[in-house]
C-alpha cells in the first residue's frame, strides 16, 4: 500500500466522523449534538400550536374514558387512515351526540385531546429513536476512522505481486473497512427520510385539527 493510499484512507475515515458530527444541518446552530437532522429539533408540542377551539380543560385527560372520542381519535390518529376519510368519520361520531351543540363541542374537543395525545407520543418515539440512530451513526463512524487508520499504519507493499499476498489480517480489516463504510452511508441516506417523519405527523395532526375545528 503506498503513503497515498494510506493518507487517502485516514482522510476518508476522518471525512465520515466529522461528516456525522457537522451533521446534515450545517446551516443551524447544533443544540444538540445527538440531532442530526436538518429540520430543527422541537422536543414537544403544545396543544395550542393547532387548536382555536374551546380550552381542552378536563378534556385532556378525560377523553380516554369517552369511548366514543377516544375510538375516533385513535382511529383519525393512526397514519394507516387517510385524511381524505377523517370528514366522514367525524360527521358519523357526531351523528351519535345527536344535535346538542354543548355535547357536540364537548365530544369534538375530546377528540382532538386524544387525537393530539396520540400523535405526539408517536412523534416523541420517533424523536427519540432518530437520537439512538445518531449514536449508532457516531459509533460507526468512529469505528471507521480507527479501521482506516489501522490499514494506513500497514508497511508500503513494494510490489503489485506483494500486494496480493497481504496477511489474511489486514486483508480481513480492509474488508470490514469496505463493509462498514457502505453501511454507514446507506443508513445515512435512510436518515435523511427518517428525519422527515416528525415534521409529517405535525402537518397530519394540523390538518386534522383544522378538520375537527370545522365542525364545531
Amino acid at each position: 500500500m503506498t503513503p497515498m493510499t494510506r493518507l487517502s484512507m485516514t482522510r476518508l475515515g476522518t471525512s465520515l466522523l466529522a461528516l456525522l458530527l457537522a451533521g446534515p444541518a450545517l446551516a443551524q446552530p447544533k443544540t444538540d449534538p445527538d440531532w442530526p437532522c436538518v429540520q430543527r429539533k422541537v422536543s414537544a408540542l403544545s396543544p395550542g400550536q393547532f387548536w382555536t377551539g374551546p380550552e381542552l380543560g378536563a378534556a385532556a385527560t378525560e377523553w380516554g374514558s369517552d369511548n366514543g372520542a377516544a375510538a375516533l381519535a385513535q382511529k383519525i390518529a393512526s397514519r394507516r387512515t387517510e385524511l381524505s376519510e377523517v370528514d366522514g368519520l367525524i360527521d358519523g361520531y357526531l351523528e351519535t351526540l345527536g344535535s346538542d351543540k354543548a355535547a357536540r363541542e364537548t365530544g369534538l374537543t375530546r377528540v382532538y385531546a386524544g387525537v393530539f395525545e396520540v400523535i405526539n407520543g408517536e412523534r416523541a418515539k420517533v424523536m427519540s429513536g432518530i437520537g439512538r440512530y445518531a449514536q449508532g451513526q457516531r459509533r460507526m463512524a468512529e469505528r471507521i476512522r480507527e479501521e482506516a487508520d489501522q490499514i494506513s499504519q500497514t508497511k508500503d507493499a513494494p510490489s503489485a505481486a506483494d500486494a496480493r499476498e497481504l496477511p489474511k489480517e489486514q486483508s480481513e480489516l480492509e474488508t470490514k473497512f469496505a463493509w462498514d463504510r457502505r453501511i454507514f452511508q446507506e443508513r445515512s441516506q435512510s436518515l435523511t427520510y427518517v428525519c422527515e417523519v416528525p415534521q409529517l405527523l405535525e402537518q397530519r395532526l394540523g390538518e386534522i385539527a383544522r378538520k375537527i375545528q370545522a365542525k364545531l
